[in-house]
C-alpha cells in the first residue's frame, strides 16, 4: 500500500489531481468533504453553536457554512482565535476517517494507493503517514483567477493564503517529493499525474 499526501495552496488544483489519481483507481480521502459531514454531526453542531452563536444556524437549522467561513477567514487576530476554535472542534473527528480510511485501504487488496487531499496537511502533521508527497503548484495569477471565478474576494484569498502560511513547516527528512504544475493545460497535468502514478505502483 502507498499514501500519497497533496500539498498545495488553496486553488492550486489539489481537488482535480486527487480526481486523476482516482480515475487510475486510489482511495481519495477527502478531508474538506469529512469537515462538511462533521458539521452536520448533532454534537459538533452544538459545539460551533456555543462557540459562535445561534447567528451561524440557517433556517433549516444547519451551519451557515457561507457565514462560518467569513467568520474564521476574515482577517486579523480575531479571525485566527475564531479559526483555532473551530479547527479544534472539527479536526478530530476528521482525523478518525482520515485513519480510518489509511486503514481500510491497508487490509484491502496489496497494492492499494490512498491519497490523502488535506488543506493543511504538513501544518497537521499528516505527512508522517505518508508515503510520499505531491506537491500541487500553480501560478499566483492563475490561482487568483481560479478563486474569483468562485466568488471569492481578494481579502478572503489572502486570508486563505495567511492560513496556509501559518503553521507551515517542511515535510520529514527523506519523504518523496513529486511536483505537479497546473497552471497550464489540463493535458499536461494528466501526464504528470500518470508518471508518478507509475512510479507509485512500478
Amino acid at each position: 500500500m502507498a499514501v500519497i499526501g497533496l500539498v498545495g495552496r488553496v486553488g492550486a488544483g489539489k481537488s482535480t489531481v486527487a480526481s486523476l489519481f482516482a480515475e487510475r483507481g486510489a482511495v481519495v480521502a477527502d478531508a474538506d468533504r469529512w469537515a462538511h459531514d462533521v458539521l452536520d454531526e448533532p454534537e459538533a453542531r452544538a459545539a460551533v453553536v456555543a462557540r459562535f452563536g445561534r447567528e451561524i444556524l440557517g433556517s433549516d437549522g444547519r451551519i451557515r457554512r457561507s457565514e462560518l467561513a467569513a467568520r474564521v477567514f476574515g482577517g486579523g487576530e480575531e479571525s485566527r482565535d475564531a479559526l483555532e476554535a473551530l479547527e479544534a472542534i472539527v479536526h478530530p473527528r476528521v482525523r478518525e476517517r482520515l485513519a480510518a480510511a489509511i486503514d481500510a485501504c491497508a487490509e484491502g487488496p496489496v497494492g492499494g494507493v490512498v491519497v490523502l487531499d488535506v488543506p493543511l496537511l504538513l501544518q497537521a502533521g499528516w505527512d508522517a503517514r505518508c508515503d510520499r508527497l505531491v506537491l500541487v503548484e500553480c501560478d499566483d495569477a492563475e490561482r487568483h483567477r481560479r478563486l474569483a471565478s468562485r466568488g471569492w474576494t481578494p481579502e478572503q484569498v489572502a486570508a486563505r493564503d495567511e492560513a496556509w502560511q501559518r503553521g507551515y513547516r517542511p515535510p520529514r527528512a527523506g519523504l518523496p517529493v513529486d511536483v505537479v504544475d497546473t497552471t497550464g493545460n489540463p493535458a499536461y497535468t494528466r501526464e504528470q499525474v500518470g508518471r508518478i502514478w507509475d512510479r507509485v505502483i512500478g
